[in-house]
């Protein structure tokens, strides 16, 4: 009888610490139509996976051929400097003024990202995703690009 209880407490104890929380965080509300954050961001409210995919190389390519699209080498300077792909501009996602980094950029614009792995280009696409940008392209890693990408 004593186990029955024990495992009934330990059940439910969670259980009920989890149905006070909401379901969903609670998003600030604001009178003005066009709210900006404190970095100057505009707070589109999106809620992200975390991932965003890789894109095919045929894609990537496909995409920089078009107008108004912007390469960007997200590693750091250093890594930049031992090699980038041709048009690359360098935004380091180390950099602690990422953020006025990324605020400088157009966000009409069509960004492929990428980096040494892919992780740092999928954590700046998720970003530029969340500070409003709509048209953001994970290229992935270096090394699988420098070839194919001229």
């Amino acid at each position: 009888m004593l186990r029955h209880l024990l495992l009934i407490t330990l059940v439910a104890a969670p259980m009920a610490v989890l149905a006070q929380r909401p379901a969903f965080p609670q998003q600030p509300k604001t009178d003005m139509p066009d709210a900006r954050t404190a970095d100057g961001f505009k707070d589109t409210g999106a809620i992200t996976s975390g991932i965003v995919p890789v894109a095919p190389v045929a894609e990537v390519k496909k995409t920089l051929s078009q107008p108004n699209v912007v390469l960007l080498d997200v590693r750091t300077p250093e890594e930049y400097a031992t090699g980038h792909l041709p048009g690359a501009g360098n935004v380091d996602f180390r950099a602690p003024d990422l953020a006025a980094q990324l605020q400088k950029l157009d966000p009409s614009k069509t960004y492929v990202l990428y980096c040494a792995s892919g992780n740092r280009s999928n954590k700046t696409a998720l970003l530029m995703q969340e500070k409003g940008f709509k048209h953001v392209i994970n290229a992935g890693a270096y090394k699988d690009l420098k070839d194919e990408v001229k």
